[in-house]
């Protein structure tokens, strides 16, 4: 990364649907992230339906997909993001097809695909649709409020140390030591030198373990990277938990909960906001977290508070 990339490190808006549609169909196929994904996944595989198998055809849970899948202009609606996907010049997509076959044989369809031929471009923009309102959007809540957490972490941290901290606080996936960005657990060993082409970051629900990226290495660049995970995201709406529930109860505790539901803080900041002691913010938060209301996070010598969708959905009713 050149003095130029860093001045052009950028943080993306929010959850790219694109990104989540292709990382949970790689999830689909394996058994990772059991004590986070399972309990999506045992709701989801019952629910394919032939019409999405052409996305899961260019999707393997291992390997290469092919990159017009994500194209890098960000495009937050679904069906503006497809119809970009089918906009793909034809000869990117002959060349992520003929990388695809590389080591496998791609289902046969993939060749019309290859050719462009609108027919079959129709029928995967159909699968991209259909994935999308079955296994991303349904939890588009819980995925917006982690992405966003994410998103505050790293604006705090730019806020303390600039662009070299935001870098800094993506330990462990990425490593850095100027000018150099590493992937420690990329699974494709490559350079790349950004040329003044900048990185977004772009902090994904459904993305897992390693970060990724495109594996063109043309125009705009993107690093895909894990996020930390509400274990509790799909827990049902309404719960009696004992443990939980009886927890909450007092005005002290339900109005630190109400702050975090208006923004992010800090331990002393909620002491302050709240105006109670220090290891009074500190117990508080600590049984919202074992309770699931809250997920926190350590950077440098502070600890960051964000609501979970379960707390905030708890603050509405």
């Amino acid at each position: 990364m050149t003095g130029e990339d860093l001045a052009r490190v950028r943080v993306a808006p929010g959850a790219e649907p694109l990104w989540e549609v292709l990382l949970s169909a790689h999830l689909l196929g394996k058994s990772e992230g059991a004590l986070v994904f399972d309990r999506w996944r045992g709701r989801m595989r019952p629910a394919l339906v032939p019409r999405m198998r052409p996305l899961l055809a260019l999707a393997p849970p291992w390997g290469y997909s092919p990159d017009f899948l994500t194209p890098p202009i960000s495009l937050p609606d679904i069906d503006a993001a497809v119809e970009n996907v089918l906009s793909t010049p034809r000869r990117r997509l002959r060349e992520d097809i003929d990388q695809l076959a590389v080591g496998q044989a791609p289902a046969a369809w993939a060749g019309a695909v290859r050719r462009g031929e609108p027919a079959a471009l129709r029928q995967l923009g159909n699968a991209v649709t259909a994935y999308h309102r079955r296994a991303v959007d349904p939890y588009r809540d819980q995925i917006d409020s982690s992405v966003r957490a994410e998103r505050d972490r790293l604006a705090r941290a730019f806020l303390t140390g600039g662009v070299e901290q935001v870098l800094n606080a993506l330990r462990p996936f990425a490593l850095w030591e100027a000018p150099v960005l590493t992937l420690p657990s990329h699974p494709a060993e490559r350079d790349i030198h950004l040329a003044g082409r900048g990185l977004t970051l772009l902090p994904s629900f459904f993305c897992w373990r390693a970060p990724t990226t495109l594996k063109n290495a043309e125009g705009p660049h993107v690093l895909v990277y894990p996020i930390q995970h509400d274990l509790a995201w799909l827990a049902p709406r309404k719960t009696d938990s004992a443990s939980s529930l009886a927890a909450l109860i007092g005005r002290t505790r339900a109005t630190v909960l109400m702050t975090l539901a208006q923004s992010p803080a800090t331990t002393s900041e909620l002491a302050r906001l709240v105006r109670i002691s220090l290891p009074s913010a500190s117990e508080h938060t600590t049984v919202l977290r074992d309770a699931g209301l809250i997920v926190s996070h350590r950077y440098s010598t502070r600890v960051h508070h964000h609501i979970t969708a379960l707390g905030t959905q708890l603050c509405t009713e």
